[in-house]
């Protein structure tokens, strides 16, 4: 996927995926609205943020979660 918002540089915020001419890893992006806050309360805090890049973090997790991985789930069992 190649959108143009996600960059990833090995001398910016450890090579994290990161908005594109920000240092607003997609982490970030993730947790906070996972937190609950809205994408208006988002922008609003990181004003360097836009609708389009917040929607270009989701699309590139929901990518990053296609490999074919497993992610164990503390707690859990089978």
């Amino acid at each position: 996927m190649d959108n143009g918002w996600i960059v990833s540089i090995p001398d910016v915020m450890m090579g994290k995926p990161v908005i594109t001419g920000t240092r607003i890893t997609v982490e970030l992006v993730l947790e906070r609205l996972a937190a609950g806050e809205s994408i208006e309360q988002l922008i609003e805090a990181y004003p360097k943020l836009s609708r389009d890049a917040i929607q270009a973090a989701l699309s590139f997790a929901a990518e990053a979660l296609r490999a074919d991985v497993v992610y164990p789930v503390p707690g859990k069992t089978g």
